[in-house]
């Protein structure tokens, strides 16, 4: 049972890797594609904005149909959906045909974060349960980390076409595996031995029957914990998504890197971001161990992380030269992502289950805002000043906003008499905020 759950966690590990090999190739193969299009920075901008249209409006949408229809049937769709039209990036013929792509391909990774936070809670105990998202979210770091000489080498040696067909390959030969061995939840699960119904001794919390929820969904979404939270993950998501459009560009165009050179630049704060990413859940929940307190713990990585981050972030702006650039944009990208856990273990800290796909929906959905406007902002910011500092100074300050917000209004949950029900317990102090 145990070696199972964590299969299904690589399964989630694997999606991530697939979702930003498939992301981040437009990023290594922009400047191939902008020559080919005749795209200037700001047309540029907009082409990387498209995907987060889509993406944005989905984190909402995938959540709350993830609590109607389950996690593990939105997540076959999804990644489907997001394949196939990475796979018909290769057709694209201009500026017009990049965009609407780009924005259904959105849409298809737009439910994978709330799917995975999903099943995750109905598959691991409270105290497993950050650890367990954050060593399945480590894969997208690992991802980009391998988009960068992947997608480089391919389109160097074939043409920027020819990667997108074979990785959007790969995410539907995922999709079958996935529709194959997995659930939503551990009992019923064909591959555990003896399925059917699991001795109370190996059941998750989550395996508990999703009785109607007590709460209305928009009690959440209003609530001052919430709303911080949504504001963090904005900053980080700010910071992450101008970094994954541009940072390439600002290799190539601004420090004079060629594509090869720059793949493998690139490389370097993506895989830091992969450790900050799997070591954040671990960090979180072994805080949590030694406080008791878990939005204490939630908070501590979080407001530290981002405010490393925010000042990291800047100083890469202002650097004397690359090597001094890629070093700052590592520590960036790592302490970024020690935080990412934190977001999610908030809502599954303080949010009853029939309700954790909505609310999670709606957090992934104001974060990823930011990958609307970030890659907009930039080109114009580039396209008016002819440099990327500002942009870098930018993306520090807007870090900095979501690590006071979580300091000043992410609350830890009041007593509540009575031990029956955490989640509820904890949903209803998380109202009185």
């Amino acid at each position: 049972m145990m070696k199972f759950r964590w299969f299904i966690v690589f399964m989630l590990f694997l999606a991530c890797i697939i979702s930003y090999l498939d992301r981040v190739a437009l990023s290594v193969a922009a400047p191939l594609i902008a020559k080919e299009f005749n795209l200037d920075p700001a047309h540029l901008g907009i082409v990387f904005s498209a995907f987060f249209v889509g993406y944005a409006l989905f984190c909402f949408v995938g959540g709350y149909a993830a609590d109607r229809f389950g996690a593990r049937r939105v997540l076959i769709a999804a990644i489907s959906v997001w394949s196939i039209f990475c796979c018909l990036t290769a057709v694209a013929s201009g500026l017009l045909s990049l965009l609407v792509i780009r924005v259904i391909f959105g849409a298809g990774e737009g439910p994978l974060a709330t799917c995975t936070n999903k099943i995750i809670s109905r598959w691991f105990d409270r105290k497993e349960q950050t650890t367990a998202v954050g060593f399945a979210n480590s894969g997208l770091q690992l991802g980009a980390a391998l988009a960068g000489p992947v997608i480089g080498l391919m389109a160097v040696r074939w043409g920027w076409r020819i990667p997108f067909v074979v990785i959007g390959a790969v995410g539907l030969l995922w999709a079958l595996m996935w529709t194959i061995f997995s659930s939503d939840q551990p009992e019923g699960n064909r591959w555990i031995r003896g399925a059917g119904k699991l001795p109370a001794s190996e059941k998750s919390p989550g395996d508990a029957t999703e009785a109607l929820p007590n709460r209305p969904l928009m009690a959440y979404l209003k609530s001052p914990t919430i709303l911080a939270t949504s504001l963090a993950g904005f900053g980080y998501a700010y910071i992450l998504y101008f970094f994954l459009s541009w940072f390439p560009s600002y290799l190539m165009m601004e420090r004079h890197l060629s594509l090869s050179s720059m793949s493998i630049a690139n490389m370097i704060p993506w895989g830091l971001g992969f450790i900050g990413i799997a070591s954040g859940g671990f960090i979180s929940d072994l805080i949590f161990r030694w406080t008791g307190n878990a939005l204490r713990a939630r908070k501590i990585v979080i407001v530290g992380g981002l405010l490393v981050a925010a000042a990291c972030v800047a100083l890469a702006g202002v650097a004397d030269s690359v090597g001094a650039a890629v070093a700052l944009m590592a520590v960036t990208v790592f302490f970024m992502n020690l935080t990412l856990s934190g977001y999610w273990a908030i809502i599954l800290d303080t949010v009853e289950p029939g309700r954790m796909g909505g609310v999670g929906g709606f957090v992934h959905f104001l974060a990823n805002t930011a990958g609307i406007l970030a890659p907009i902002l930039t080109g114009f910011l580039v396209q008016w000043t002819k440099v990327f500092t500002s942009a870098f100074i930018l993306s520090g300050g807007i870090a900095l906003a979501g690590a006071l917000a979580v300091a000043f209004f992410v609350r830890a949950p009041r007593a509540s008499p009575g031990s029956a029900g955490k989640e509820s317990a904890a949903a209803n102090a998380l109202l009185q905020n």
